[in-house]
């Protein structure tokens, strides 16, 4: 297949999009530093394409003429929730390839996840396949996907023994576009 008939293809597609909580500034910064010198030191610099976060909904496709729709009911779902603080402590890893900060258990958030994931299945008909059978793990990455093999270990050792402590108040689900190279803050629907 030439290029021209898979770039066409390929603009077929509806664009994707995932839904998550974003921690504010500064923690989002110090996480995005994290990132960074995983970049450097490890060569990992995927985990930059997106803002930290904790994915509530993994990607899906949408046709963006259909957006309001997507707004309106996530629009829904968030209003009249309470925020909840979420705690961040040191780090974890799925090996060969993830490294990635703890999310301390949370019960409002596991909530906030199942209730959502049961929304977007019942109300927007979004029925992800990958969730059958698969737990909900909240946490950040700061380096998969590009980390090679023996980086991994490497880093591992490093990041195994390593503190790291936030908390940041979730007060809003963010939904994120992804624009061919990122992940960008489509946009915020708040629990007020």
């Amino acid at each position: 297949m030439d290029s021209t008939v898979k770039n066409k293809k390929k603009k077929l597609l509806p664009p994707l999009y995932f839904i998550a909580v974003v921690p504010g500034f500064p923690l989002r910064d110090e996480v995005t530093k994290i990132k960074q010198y995983m970049t450097l030191h490890y060569d990992s610099g995927h985990a930059l394409r997106s803002p930290p976060h904790v994915t509530l909904h993994m990607p899906f496709r949408w046709w963006e003429d259909r957006e309001n729709d997507l707004f309106n009911a996530l629009a829904s779902f968030s209003i009249g929730r309470q925020p909840f603080n979420l705690s961040l402590e040191n780090f974890g890893a799925f090996a060969p390839r993830v490294i990635y900060i703890h999310v301390r258990p949370s019960s409002e958030l596991d909530q906030l996840q199942k209730r959502l994931v049961l929304m977007a299945r019942e109300t927007l008909k979004l029925d992800n396949a990958a969730y059958k059978g698969r737990a909900f793990h909240p946490h950040i990455t700061v380096a998969f996907r590009d980390l090679q093999r023996p980086a991994f270990v490497t880093a591992w050792k490093e990041f195994a023994s390593r503190k790291f402590s936030g908390e940041f108040e979730v007060k809003a689900i963010v939904l994120l576009k992804h624009d061919g190279k990122f992940w960008e803050i489509h946009k915020e629907f708040s629990f007020a």
